[in-house]
């Protein structure tokens, strides 16, 4: 299987060591990945270190040099305990807010990125989590592809092309056919899982994010639908099930 690489929470204050590390290690093996901004952070979580002044600078030039990028949400605030259509999580900054209120956060996220420079078509919801009607206000606001969904290739919904992400790492990393994504929060990381992505990234098949945004998105009908909502409430509640037994 084809593997490419999404970075999320990308603001002025992550921790810039460990992004620089992760980046690297891509360079290394010349890989531009997906990278998710964050228009306007204000989620104290992601805070690690003062605002990086040229932050923007860095985007832009990451993109020049074949890099990705995604609107990451608006703010990164969860404003709503709603899974939506893709619930891997029960926390969201867009489902079950009114079609008035998404429309002011998609508005917004892109006019901050626009104001330094950024312009893209890509989402990246925080948390995985969106409805319908954010995708029909994402579609009205310009934005044609998301980074979400279960599969092993590109395909459409709702008028818009969802790239979609792993199920399960070690099943992506086993082989097969087709075309996934492992999400990464290097901000987060330990130095264990710094060595385990140099093993995947030495061993496996991997490609730039760009390669997977060009391929062809298949048709998907209902029962396509319906199955991946099925494995993300299913992996949301094995993911339960294991943190209550470790805690």
């Amino acid at each position: 299987m084809k593997i490419a690489v999404r970075m999320d929470d990308i603001t002025p204050d992550m921790d810039y060591a460990k992004f620089d590390r992760f980046r690297q290690m891509l360079d290394r093996h010349g890989i531009c990945p997906l990278i998710g901004v964050v228009p306007e952070n204000r989620d104290r979580q992601l805070h690690c270190e003062e605002q990086h002044p040229d932050f923007w600078e860095m985007v832009a030039s990451l993109e020049k040099s074949g890099w990705s990028i995604a609107m990451h949400g608006c703010y990164h605030i969860y404003t709503t305990k709603k899974g939506g259509l893709f619930p891997l999580n029960h926390l969201s900054e867009f489902a079950g807010l009114s079609e008035e209120r998404q429309r002011e956060l998609i508005r917004a996220g892109k006019d901050a990125l626009k104001s330094h420079g950024i312009e893209t078509d890509l989402f990246m919801a925080p948390a995985h989590s969106f409805d319908r009607t954010t995708l029909r206000v994402l579609k009205e606001n310009g934005f044609s592809r998301i980074t979400d969904g279960f599969g092993t290739a590109p395909y459409q919904r709702d008028g818009l092309i969802f790239y979609p992400i792993s199920f399960s790492r070690k099943k992506s990393l086993s082989g097969g056919e087709g075309t996934t994504t492992l999400v990464v929060h290097a901000s987060t990381m330990s130095d264990a899982e710094f060595e385990q992505y140099e093993e995947i990234f030495r061993t496996q098949e991997m490609i730039s994010y760009s390669e997977f945004l060009a391929q062809p998105a298949a048709e998907r009908g209902a029962a396509g639908h319906l199955k991946e909502y099925l494995m993300a409430a299913a992996k949301r509640a094995l993911v339960s099930i294991r943190a209550r037994r470790s805690s």
